[in-house]
């Protein structure tokens, strides 16, 4: 203090308490400008996926704003100008308490939105860890300090107005006008450094955007490989929910999410890291934010496979808000076809089926009695009942004997890719009979990359089965763009598609979803769900 009062004659205790007040103001108030100049200059810039991601106090109401775009488009504008708005008048000072109010009224929002509570998506985010206390706490308690001081505790155009009001000014006192005046426009020179930083900012923004690209078109013509396509829609451009089927007495959306993104399991023919990618890319937190964002699209379902690492994340998921029904995938062996099963039902599934390998073997093998024991003990469960199959073999014995599953779950693709092998030359049409052995339309069936081996006979085949089917591997682990999947299992008399989906997918299946329904006004099957 004596060194400061020896540079500074006319600084002291009141003095300090100014600087340190406009200090925190203005990095308070840079924080909040640049905050919504960032989102502001962001294309497609969008507050859904925090919202979505709400699982506590008032989280039905984030969900509520994040579902209807209009409404979301609406506190996307204010949270921007929201934000430039309160940063500007807090690097100003200028209208100090209101702003303050304001700012720390959007940042309890915020902070209820994600709390870094344990077991909440916001106890831990890419830039730290916290508990409890985070920077929106922080800044919330400066705000509320900023609140309750008087307007002339700090330099800034609040304090400038006031001293001019003023007429207790002494007239022997020493003459500090144009000093003062200079000190409470400190946050003019800020704004500008601020504006020099931002255009500093996008010139290099720009230009490894420029660079990336350059890269890519090398590389494209280099290899022949080609970005088309590549569009990532966010949830401001969702044209509507996905209408739902009806499963027993259950309402599941026509779109379901397959269970790849919490497995980490991915067909991925021959590349043998794909799947340690996927494991690596849906952590817990990008699993639920997946999920969170399917909800907010009308996609009400998960189909997932029963073990440990899924019940744990369904715990958590459910811990969280998350309301997604669970369908199961169950495996059976001759000694035990209960224990998936009542895992499953003992946390919230409610709907399992017969893994679609196993059903293949088990017909195969002639052991159609230990499916319809698996079956029953489902049904005992009070849960829908499903069977799967990759061979439609499966699906014709079903239905010979009668084994009665509430669903099927049959493969369906048009095999129309490039890695699915060379064709066979095919029938016209085909007629189902009781006993025939039906043969496959592909060679090779057994390779990791085909799928769908008979897909013009499981189309004459399915329509006339009078049950729900849910089509699955519709696009052929992504080797089918889901503008032609999609539509194909649809038109062609699915009830359901299930699909894997990362979460940039989500928005565009869900419209391609939609807009399949709204096309078919007659498909080649009667809707059966």
């Amino acid at each position: 203090m004596g060194l400061l009062k020896t540079q500074f004659p006319s600084l002291d205790r009141s003095g300090l308490l100014h600087l340190l007040t406009t200090a925190l103001r203005l990095l308070v108030g840079w924080h909040f400008l640049y905050e919504g100049l960032a989102k502001a200059l962001m294309p497609n810039w969008s507050a859904a996926g925090y919202l979505m991601s709400s699982h506590w106090l008032l989280a039905d109401f984030f969900h509520w704003i994040a579902a209807h775009p209009s409404i979301l488009k609406a506190v996307n504008v204010i949270n921007i100008y929201g934000l430039i708005l309160i940063g500007l008048l807090l690097i100003l000072g200028v209208l100090i308490r209101p702003a303050a109010i304001l700012g720390a009224g959007l940042i309890v929002l915020y902070y209820i939105a994600n709390p870094p509570l344990a077991g909440f998506l916001g106890e831990a985010t890419g830039e730290g860890h916290y508990l409890i206390i985070n920077k929106n706490l922080i800044e919330w308690a400066l705000l509320i300090f900023f609140a309750v001081l008087p307007s002339a505790a700090g330099y800034g155009i609040d304090r400038l107005l006031q001293q001019r009001r003023s007429k207790s000014q002494a007239a022997a006192a020493p003459d500090y006008s144009k000093r003062e005046t200079l000190k409470n426009l400190v946050g003019v020179p800020v704004l500008g450094a601020l504006g020099l930083a931002v255009l500093q900012k996008r010139k290099w923004e720009s230009f490894e955007e420029e660079h990336l690209v350059s890269e890519k078109s090398r590389l494209n013509a280099a290899t022949g490989a080609s970005t088309r396509g590549l569009y990532f829609a966010s949830l401001q451009e969702l044209k509507s929910k996905v209408p739902c089927g009806k499963l027993g007495n259950l309402k599941v959306s026509r779109l379901i999410c397959g269970g790849n993104l919490i497995s980490g399991y991915s067909h991925s023919r021959d590349l043998l890291y794909v799947s340690p990618l996927v494991k690596g890319y849906f952590t817990d937190d990008k699993v639920i934010e997946t999920l969170n964002l399917c909800e907010a699209c009308g996609i009400n379902t998960a189909i997932i496979r029963v073990d440990n690492n899924t019940l744990r994340l369904i715990k958590k998921y459910r811990h969280r808000g998350g309301r997604m029904h669970w369908i199961a995938q169950c495996k059976i062996t001759e000694e035990d076809y209960t224990s998936d099963v009542n895992a499953a039902v003992d946390h919230g599934a409610v709907g399992a089926y017969l893994h679609g390998g196993v059903c293949d073997e088990m017909v195969a093998a002639g052991k159609l009695e230990l499916l319809a024991r698996a079956l029953d003990h489902i049904k005992t469960r009070g849960v829908l009942a499903g069977m799967a199959a990759h061979q439609l073999q499966v699906i014709v014995a079903a239905e010979r004997v009668g084994l009665n599953p509430d669903f099927y779950m049959k493969t369906l693709n048009s095999g129309n890719y490039w890695t699915a092998g060379p064709k066979l030359p095919k029938p016209d049409h085909w007629v189902p009979e009781p006993h025939r052995v039906i043969e496959p339309e592909l060679l090779d069936p057994d390779q990791d990359n085909i799928w769908e081996v008979t897909p013009r006979q499981t189309i004459e085949f399915m329509k006339s089965v009078k049950k729900p089917w849910i089509a699955y591997k519709v696009l052929g682990a992504g080797a089918i763009h889901p503008r032609e999947g999609l539509p194909y299992v649809f038109e062609n008399g699915a009830d359901f598609a299930c699909v894997g989906m990362f979460d940039f997918q989500v928005v565009e299946d869900a419209n391609i979803t939609v807009e399949a329904l709204n096309r078919f006004v007659e498909r080649k099957r009667t809707w059966m769900a």
